[in-house]
């Protein structure tokens, strides 16, 4: 995230002040009284956090404490809470640690808790909240809800779009053995996991959304070209200014000023985005008004062809341009970094790695390629995901959630308005649910009863697809890509450390919770040559 000095943090110049401050003082003033009248109706107290400077709450010290995820974790710590509030600008942010409560505002009360914060970032992904994930409660919402979970993300049509995830499971396998088969090294190749996983994740997803695996020619060996390489590191741009602590999302009106630099990047991210997208759905609705297409045949089609009672489209061309970038953002991220730390943990793991492959080899030995089909059966492989999920988490937070009314949860009282955040690390790497939580273990996922692993956990103490009404839709479809991900590039190919390095750096990056590096990894193919599919 773009970094400012905070004495510029309101007031550009001389003029900018004279133009803000008295709408800042009026919105400040505003704001404490709201906030002030709310709290006396409760006698019973807000969660514990640091103490805010009277008006503006703690804006400061967010602004000052950069990646401001980082510094609401410290302050948790420190104060040894599992829940926490901190008031920026009078909106109250409520932080939470706890498996327990998480279910309290998630599933026990989600009917208060199940709208979505009103912010830069939402507003200009989801096109003036003309999608679903993003969108405040409401009948939008509930319109775009039902059409993803009935239309888009059913069971149905997960088994319809089949063929397609298994066209690209085997393009990533081919994708891999060509950088092996192009090396002059006898001990393998180079592969970065990183980029193998992301544009897996973004071939599946366009795929079954356009048809199509690339925008543009790709490379000889199979690899992203251009096109496809900006789309999605525009896609991952996006999704690490969703929700990113701007200072326009707690006092909205100065989004004009556009204080650090969010907005632009922001933009210019959707526009790299568009530039591909738009261009295929606007082709692809006149070919269905001119009649020259007939049959559905990807989820595009889907999404033009939807009709209301009326034999009228249910979705204009701007709500499916926008739903279908939401689409993207929800499948590229999950998966692709779940993988890239399973590998990279079990790399210095190596009875971890090798259990996993014994695994593979049992269950669907090495005369065929692991398929969607086998995947019941690999609960270690399974258990590795779900572990890498727990410990290394693609975001700090969900998605933030909204109360729509005055509320209380565990004896403190929850003001409307408020945005709550659940900590997916915090979850994961609870001391007090997980033993050894820094630790990955995947065995710790294995049940004694030997039923089926699943990435889930309903209980909450991690948090991986989320949960209650504003629970993902695309559970089964980020479950599948994920296990394919991790089966298929374990099945193809041995995987050792490089040889210039005694083990992987598994530091975590300083502004995400990313790799700090991505991983390279030495790949050897495993199997025999007539198994590795052919490139089409």
């Amino acid at each position: 995230m773009t970094d400012f000095n905070i004495t510029n943090l309101l007031f550009l110049s001389p003029f900018y002040f004279s133009l803000v401050f008295p709408f800042l003082v009026a919105f400040f003033v505003s704001n404490y009284l709201k906030s002030k009248t709310r709290k006396a109706k409760s006698l019973l107290p807000l969660p514990p956090g640091p103490k805010p400077w009277p008006l503006i709450g703690c804006i400061f010290q967010m602004v000052k404490n950069r990646p401001t995820f980082r510094w609401i974790h410290k302050i948790m710590n420190g104060m040894n809470t599992e829940i926490a509030c901190i008031n920026i600008a009078g909106i109250h942010l409520i932080t939470v640690t706890s498996p327990e409560l998480s279910c309290e505002f998630l599933k026990n009360q989600d009917s208060i808790f199940s709208s979505r914060p009103i912010c830069l970032s939402g507003e200009l992904i989801s096109n003036n909240y003309l999608t679903t994930a993003l969108a405040p409660i409401g009948d939008h919402y509930h319109k775009m809800k039902r059409i993803l979970t009935s239309k888009v993300l059913s069971s149905k049509r997960h088994k319809w779009l089949q063929l397609k995830r298994d066209e690209e499971a085997d393009h990533l396998v081919r994708y891999i053995y060509n950088q092996c088969k192009d090396s002059d090294n006898q001990l393998g190749c180079l592969v970065n996991v990183r980029t193998a996983a992301r544009h897996y994740c973004g071939n599946v997803i366009r795929k079954m959304i356009f048809g199509k695996r690339f925008f543009g020619e790709g490379l000889e060996n199979g690899g992203p070209g251009f096109e496809e390489i900006e789309h999605v590191n525009a896609l991952f741009t996006v999704l690490g200014y969703l929700y990113a602590f701007g200072v326009s999302d707690y006092i909205p009106w100065l989004k004009i000023l556009d204080i650090g630099g969010h907005g632009k990047i922001l933009r210019e991210g959707i526009q790299s985005i568009r530039k591909y997208q738009d261009k295929e759905i606007d082709e692809r609705i006149q070919i269905w008004k001119k009649g020259f297409k007939t049959e559905e045949e990807d989820l595009l089609d889907v999404l033009i062809m939807l009709k209301d009672e009326n034999g009228n489209a249910m979705l204009t061309s701007e709500e499916i341009k926008a739903q279908i970038i939401e689409l993207m953002l929800a499948t590229v991220d999950n998966p692709s970094n779940a993988v890239e730390w399973a590998l990279a943990e079990m790399l210095n793991q190596p009875k971890t790695l090798e259990k996993a492959m014994q695994e593979l080899d049992m269950v669907v030995g090495k005369d065929r390629l692991v398929q969607e089909s086998d995947i019941p059966h690999l609960n270690y492989i399974k258990s590795c995901a779900k572990e890498s999920f727990r410990l290394h988490p693609i975001a700090p937070f969900n998605v933030p959630h909204v109360s729509i009314k005055d509320t209380n949860v565990a004896d403190y009282f929850i003001p409307k308005g408020s945005h709550v955040l659940i900590s997916r690390p915090g979850l994961g790497r609870n001391p007090r649910i997980w033993d050894d939580p820094l630790k990955f273990k995947p065995e710790r996922h294995l049940k004694n009863n030997g039923s089926q692993v699943v990435l889930t956990d309903h209980h909450l103490r991690m948090l991986t697809f989320s949960t209650g009404g504003r629970g993902c839709p695309g559970i089964v479809l980020g479950s599948t890509i994920t296990t394919m991900l991790l089966s298929r590039i374990l099945q193809g190919f041995t995987w050792n450390i490089p040889a210039d390095f005694s083990k992987i750096d598994l530091t975590e990056s300083e502004c995400d919770v990313f790799l700090a590096k991505s991983l390279v990894a030495m790949a050897k193919p495993r199997l025999a040559e007539n198994l590795y599919p052919a490139y089409y």
